[in-house]
């Protein structure tokens, strides 16, 4: 199917001229021949299905003048997959709609909705819809819900030998506080939850305050905040501290008052993690500095801090082995002499024309030492206490992301994006 010839893919992509090669052609022409066979309402279950069969994380109905376009978040990344047509669109729409719980005859206020997997065959995972108004009409976004059943473990996040002992280091802290860090979408909740199946014991009361809940946890107790209600991330922590818990998890810490009780907490005996918005480990004391945290109490409290991006992996089965430029070499810190080979991914129709499939992380892991403790506690800026926990032996996003890149798990294209990114916010 070329762009050229299909109205509404051209009106979608236009300014995209790579759209049309990152396409998966056999989804998009069984697609194209199921709409013209049957009905927009199975299409609508095929389209969930192939999603997930796909590794999908996201799937997006973006409204155009001409119909619907819709693409899958693929490896981070959204690939088009398939243009509806503006009479197929609308019962699309309202058939996920029907299957979310949400109200069909409402297109003009944003709405939240579900789809439980358990009520529709095929789909092996909850979905959570979200729609919104827009100029060219209702626009639904879907986030398809993690396996609950595959906790990732810890080992198999992507962390170098020595930052899985730092971290391992950091969970055997009886108390005090350890942050997760980075940007969204950066795997910050992959990570707790990896943390979390390693503290998870018969012997220790966990709980965890979420939203929303993406994976269950045996043995832990789990509570879903709901803003409607009054049930927000501070009432739900006041409310648990009262009941005995050896470790918390707060999904994300938000505001001064969240802040304030989660290093209180921390300081008298429970474990609490959390995430956090900042763009390295660092850079988190400065964040909870301007929650009004003071760098003594912070210093007390926080045990360490872990910063990561996601990388794209080069297709294992697709990929071709290349010599660096002179320039490559010296971002990469390879003399001349070096014989190391670095890898490209081959676009291919499986990979969605990308030559990467899957993901990985890159981290940044820092110890509050005593000597980060004391330049804390003296209320060093952020890059003066990243360059002491540098000094003592801290690798940095950058230098992790240089290894990923010479072990051939990752490109240089995503060497030069993390690399962009952190010295850009740095």
């Amino acid at each position: 199917m070329e762009s050229h010839n299909n109205p509404i893919q051209a009106a979608a992509t236009s300014g995209n001229q790579s759209s049309s090669r990152q396409q998966n052609a056999a989804l998009v022409a069984e697609l194209s021949e199921l709409l013209s066979v049957v009905g927009p309402a199975s299409v609508a279950n095929m389209i969930l299905q192939r999603a997930f069969s796909h590794r999908a994380t996201d799937i997006h109905l973006d409204p155009t003048i001409l119909g619907t376009r819709i693409r899958f978040r693929v490896d981070g990344v959204l690939q088009d997959i398939l243009p509806i047509p503006a009479d197929k669109a609308s019962v699309l729409l309202s058939r996920i709609k029907v299957m979310a719980g949400m109200d069909i005859s409402d297109r003009r206020h944003p709405q939240d909705g579900a789809i439980a997997a358990e009520k529709h065959d095929g789909l092996p995972r909850d979905i959570r819809v979200s729609s919104a108004p827009t100029v060219n009409g209702e626009r639904l976004v879907l986030r398809l819900m993690p396996d609950p059943k595959e906790l990732t473990d810890l080992s198999s996040l992507g962390l170098f030998d020595d930052q899985l002992t730092a971290v391992n280091q950091l969970l055997n802290a009886p108390y005090g506080l350890l942050l997760v860090v980075g940007p969204i979408g950066s795997g910050k909740s992959t990570t707790v939850y990896s943390l979390l199946k390693e503290l998870n014991s018969p012997d220790k009361s966990v709980v965890t305050i979420e939203d929303p809940v993406e994976q269950r946890i045996a043995g832990t107790n789990q509570i879903q905040v709901d803003i409607k209600s009054g049930l927000t991330f501070l009432t739900a922590l006041r409310g648990t501290l009262r009941q005995d818990p050896d470790i918390i998890t707060i999904g994300e810490i938000r505001d001064p008052e969240t802040a304030q009780i989660a290093c209180r907490a921390a300081n008298t005996g429970v474990l609490v993690l959390s995430t956090l918005h900042a763009n390295n480990t660092a850079s988190a004391v400065d964040v909870l500095r301007n929650f009004g945290i003071p760098s003594m109490a912070i210093a007390d409290c926080l045990r360490g801090v872990i910063s990561q991006r996601l990388v794209r992996k080069v297709c294992s089965k697709s990929r071709e082995e290349f010599s660096p430029s002179e320039e490559e070499r010296q971002l990469l810190g390879l003399d001349e002499h070096s014989q190391a080979k670095l890898v490209n991914g081959i676009p291919t129709d499986t990979n969605f024309n990308t030559g990467y499939s899957g993901r990985t992380a890159v981290f940044e892991t820092m110890l509050v030492t005593d000597t980060v403790r004391n330049a804390i506690h003296a209320n060093e800026p952020a890059y003066q206490i990243r360059q002491i926990a540098r000094d003592g032996g801290m690798a940095t996003l950058e230098e992790t992301a240089r290894r990923k890149v010479l072990d051939q798990t990752t490109s240089m294209q995503e060497f030069r994006r993390v690399v962009s990114d952190t010295r850009m916010h740095s």
